[in-house]
């Protein structure tokens, strides 16, 4: 995918220097990656925008067929209802955060960021996909340590890919990652109390193979 024009006004806006301070320092540094690997472009963007997000729904799946194994399999699959919901809040309470901030994209002040993502005109901070994918790692992480600590790889990759295609600032990708931890923290024990009963009236009904899987022949 070819890099997209800047907009007029990154155009007169001043280049990045080094030195300036540490967010605009590690930018620099993962953004400038993209100069010397034009081979990779197509691959980050995807990876950035979808793929990286795609990935965290098959660990959710994963999550939810060895949750039906378990002893616990009532509480497990609760937590990986809670997962999504979860990413769901923390885009809701993004949503004033983001209005309140009001931070310009990175390529709207500095001229010098290379761009692989066109449309983004949106407030910077705090990154969406950072935010979404942090919630779901660590909601599962609480329900399955080893999908979980895999899905909060993909959430931190998923950050570095934001960098790379130019579209945040490390600080956004920061912010999204404590706000969606946060949400998936804070509001679990709600969660688990309002869902379990849910899974457990599904137990007793004919969607019993979606909560509980049968015994081995």
């Amino acid at each position: 995918m070819s890099v997209y024009a800047l907009s007029a006004a990154a155009d007169t806006a001043a280049p990045l220097a080094a030195g300036d301070n540490i967010d605009v320092d590690v930018l620099q540094g993962v953004n400038g990656l993209a100069d010397d690997t034009t081979w990779a472009h197509g691959f980050m963007e995807f990876m950035g925008e979808y793929g990286l997000l795609a990935v965290l729904a098959l660990l959710l799946g994963i999550g939810w067929l060895r949750a039906r194994r378990r002893p616990d399999h009532d509480v497990a699959i609760a937590g990986i209802m809670w997962a999504p919901i979860a990413a769901f809040l923390a885009e809701l309470a993004n949503i004033p955060l983001r209005n309140l901030v009001d931070r310009p994209r990175p390529f709207f002040t500095h001229s010098d960021i290379t761009v692989l993502v066109q449309g983004k005109d949106d407030p910077s901070f705090a990154s969406d996909h950072a935010l979404l994918t942090m919630s779901i790692a660590v909601a599962l992480l609480l329900v399955d340590r080893q999908l979980g600590a895999i899905a909060v790889l993909v959430a931190v990759l998923q950050g570095f890919a934001r960098l790379y295609v130019g579209v945040h600032y490390p600080s956004d990708i920061l912010g999204g990652f404590a706000l969606g931890t946060l949400i998936a923290l804070a509001l679990s024990p709600i969660a688990l109390r309002v869902l379990l009963p849910l899974v457990r009236r599904v137990e007793q009904t004919s969607l019993r193979p979606l909560v509980v899987a049968a015994p081995a022949a």
